[in-house]
């Protein structure tokens, strides 16, 4: 009977501890929705109407719009190159000189040549003088009955034949200065200059593929040349995107060795075929470069604007979850005792900077931005600055 005062005190605490624990974690409930669970700390933010632009993005080069390869067009020895990597060149510039002693030889034949088809027309028309006169002779000595038929018609065939002698030496000086205006030109290739069309930007020298000295073939390329305003962008597109893209279309590119800045650009081509091997379409889009700081052969990253729509419904990117297979919000609905959480499932559209276009339904007021991952429809919701909100979802 003694014992039974010492097992009386153990139970009494026990059911203290229990009615102060069913009590207690009640303390922050209250009738309505969700009163069987405690108010949740989420970050909000206002559903708003913007303007919104969908963009694609790519990689690809940049090459220049203008690019020309300077070659050789005869054979000979390169004797001067007076341009090398960088150098900038203007229309008409002196590039380069070939080895042209022989072409001056050539040049002074044909010249010789003429001279000699000359000399042989001035005789030729000499002796058409000459055979006129005595045809004209022996017509009077026929008259008179002294030269006979034969004789007069020997004399009519000698004119012919010296007229015919006076064609042929025409015809020979005529090819004779062919010859020297060949000749000349022959001459004239051996100084290699810049036949370039002036443009906005300048003229460079992109590459030498030659040295000084070197024996060169006809058409063996000497020198690449550049113009680096404007500059194009080469992206290549598959056929899920292709359909969005069309010239005019603007463009933003970034490039590694500017980072943080953008080039504009306008979408100036789009291939009408894709490539078997694959399966891709070439875009090209001019992109300005008048400070010149973009180069032939930089890796870019194009991003180009396909539409935009104006004036709709968007939220931030990181109110909409994923619920039971459904993309959703949790709109804060205004209760009696305090704001709600409400699951509003929703179609999305074009997402730019954060922000997504809520297609469907109409909504409106605030949705949860942050602890929306411990929600359920109808939890109470306690309005709480981003770091507390964020401290709690973590947990």
């Amino acid at each position: 009977m003694k014992r039974l005062p010492i097992l009386i005190a153990p139970v009494l605490i026990l059911v203290a501890v229990l009615i102060w624990w069913g009590t207690g974690s009640d303390s922050d409930t209250g009738p309505g929705p969700g009163a069987g669970q405690g108010a949740v700390a989420v970050s909000v933010d206002t559903v708003t109407r913007a303007d919104l632009t969908d963009r694609a993005f790519f990689t690809g080069s940049l090459v220049a719009a203008h690019r020309v390869e300077v070659a050789t067009r005869v054979a000979g020895r390169l004797k001067r190159l007076h341009v090398d990597i960088g150098d900038q060149v203007e229309p008409g510039h002196l590039l380069a000189e070939l080895d042209d002693d022989e072409f001056q030889q050539d040049l002074e034949q044909a010249r010789a040549e003429l001279a000699v088809s000359n000399a042989n027309l001035i005789e030729a028309q000499a002796a058409l003088t000459s055979a006129q006169r005595a045809l004209d002779r022996t017509r009077d000595l026929r008259e008179q009955r002294v030269a006979s038929q034969s004789e007069l018609e020997s004399a009519e065939t000698d004119v012919e034949a010296r007229q015919a002698g006076v064609t042929l030496a025409r015809s020979q000086i005529a090819q004779r200065q062919a010859a020297l205006r060949n000749a000349q030109i022959r001459l004239d290739f051996t100084r290699i200059q810049a036949e370039l069309d002036n443009g906005e930007g300048q003229w460079l020298v992109a590459d030498r593929m030659v040295d000084q000295g070197s024996i060169l073939q006809a058409n063996t390329p000497i020198l690449a040349l550049v113009n680096l305003q404007p500059l194009r962008a080469r992206v290549f597109v598959t056929e899920r995107d292709y359909a969005r893209l069309a010239p005019g279309q603007s463009a933003q590119l970034s490039t590694v060795a500017h980072p943080g800045e953008t080039f504009e650009g306008e979408v100036i081509r789009v291939a009408p075929e894709f490539r078997e091997a694959s399966r891709q379409a070439r875009v090209e889009i001019q992109v300005p470069n008048l400070d010149q700081r973009l180069r032939p052969g930089m890796f870019v990253e194009a991003r180009i604007s396909t539409r935009t729509v104006e004036d709709v419904t968007v939220v931030p990117i990181d109110a909409v979850l994923e619920r039971d297979g459904q993309r959703g919000v949790f709109q804060v609905e205004e209760a009696d005792n305090g704001p709600i959480a409400r699951f509003v499932a929703v179609s999305t559209g074009i997402e730019e900077a954060g922000k997504v276009q809520i297609t469907e339904p109409e909504i409106s007021g605030r949705v949860v931005t942050l602890g929306q991952h411990l929600l359920s429809d109808g939890v109470r919701l306690r309005i709480a600055d981003e770091g507390e909100a964020r401290a709690e979802d973590e947990r």
